[in-house]
């Protein structure tokens, strides 16, 4: 009974032992075992680790061999340390050579431990060269990335989730005018800028209500918005942005904000706009934008905004082309242009239809007194001489009214005709 028991147990020790063997002899890691500096095991991982054609290569050799230079006093000094069996190192980081004269990044713990009838070091080697390639290849896209970004002509501003600036790229210091240190803007908030933040229509905006905070607090990507920033320098940039998540899988992550200046783009935007809607002499509204304008007037079914259409004619305004020529009769109609203007209450609308024909749009309610006397102070007005190149010119201006109401069916053209007739 005694020997089936001692039977069983030399059994399952070789059968431990065995299963050691194959998990050693198959692990990726590799498994080294020196004494007294000389390598006595290496299991198949070394050998490929090391380019080694056999285990002739390594066995029986120094260890030292296969250890960079730079990396052997170390690891005497971390061997020495180790006088008890099953004592362990700490993983470390260290260089082995190959057989090719070649140094691999590798992570070793080396334990003393029982081999055969004795102790000697037992060194697990893990092989780094994959993760160091991975860690230079994200340095260098870091690297790019950080070059690329730092020559956008765009602003680009990363903000982490409390609302801080951790980074921002020339392009941005440049648009909001904060192109001091890093330590001026790097930690802070965007409220602690020398800036005020605008909406699309030049309100005040708080930082709570700009686009780059509610994709903070959904994650929700905003592209295409419009807002501006007043700078400590006076001047007014209008910028296009968009706002998205660093990391769309993280919840904690920090925003990116990039944005285009469109300063100009929007500048000579409202100037063809202007232009489009405005007399080029005159700078009044053109035919066009007067005609809009009373149009929209007659389509509200509440309260006019327009009450009257006054419609001005210059009499005898061909005889001055004709006999002084056509540039003091572009002076004359820019003269009779700010003298209505002039004679006509802020909220009321002038405009230019063509030639020497102009028509208003009073606002509000008007009672007839008030327009009989605007009629006879604009026919004064438009009496008083011109002086223009030393020729005194009189230009008189016959006015035809007519009124609108609520519910007026008529056309701008019909209103147009209705006040030309009355004229």
């Amino acid at each position: 009974m005694g020997e089936d028991k001692a039977a069983a147990a030399v059994d399952a020790a070789e059968q431990l032992a065995e299963r050691y063997r194959s998990l050693v002899e198959h692990t990726p890691d590799g498994i080294c075992v020196h004494e007294r500096g000389t390598v006595v095991y290496v299991n198949p991982a070394t050998i490929r680790m090391l380019a080694a054609e056999s285990v002739d290569e390594v066995i029986g050799q120094p260890l030292t061999k296969f250890v960079d230079p730079a990396s052997i006093p170390a690891m005497l000094d971390r061997i020495s340390t180790l006088t008890t069996a099953g004592a362990a190192s700490e993983p470390t980081e260290m260089l082995l050579r190959r057989v090719d004269g070649v140094s691999i990044p590798v992570e070793t713990v080396s334990v003393l431990t029982a081999w055969h009838d004795h102790l000697a070091y037992q060194v697990v080697i893990h092989d780094l060269t994959a993760q160091r390639h991975a860690e230079a290849a994200q340095r260098r896209a870091e690297q790019y990335f950080t070059t690329v970004v730092s020559q956008l002509e765009e602003g680009v501003v990363v903000i982490d989730p409390d609302g801080r600036i951790e980074s921002m790229n020339p392009a941005a210091k440049r648009i909001f005018g904060t192109e001091g240190p890093d330590e001026q803007v790097i930690g802070h908030t965007i409220q602690s800028l020398p800036l005020v933040l605008l909406d699309g229509n030049a309100q005040p905006l708080p930082p709570s209500r700009h686009p780059v905070a509610r994709t903070l607090a959904t994650g929700e990507t905003i592209t295409g918005y419009i807002f501006g920033v007043d700078r400590v320098d006076g001047q007014r940039r209008w910028l296009s942005g968009s706002s998205r998540m660093l990391n769309p899988g993280d919840p904690h992550s920090s925003a990116v904000s990039s944005f285009a200046d469109i300063t100009e783009f929007r500048a000579s935007r409202r100037q063809l706009e202007y232009q489009a809607t405005h007399d080029g002499l005159t700078g009044l509204a053109n035919r066009s934008l007067i005609l809009s304008q009373l149009a929209a007037a007659l389509a509200t079914v509440e309260e006019l905004p327009v009450s009257t259409v006054l419609f001005i004619d210059l009499d005898g305004f061909k005889s001055i082309n004709d006999t002084l020529g056509h540039a003091i009769g572009d002076t004359v109609l820019q003269i009779v242009a700010q003298r209505l203007q002039r004679a006509l209450r802020s909220d009321d609308i002038v405009g230019r239809l063509g030639g020497d024909e102009f028509l208003v749009l009073l606002s509000g309610r008007t009672r007839q007194v008030d327009i009989d006397m605007l009629v006879a102070r604009l026919r004064n007005t438009m009496a008083e001489p011109i002086v223009a190149r030393g020729h005194r010119i009189e230009v008189n201006a016959s006015i035809g009214v007519t009124a609108l109401t609520i519910g007026d069916r008529r056309t701008p053209e019909a209103v147009l005709h209705d006040a030309d007739l009355a004229m």
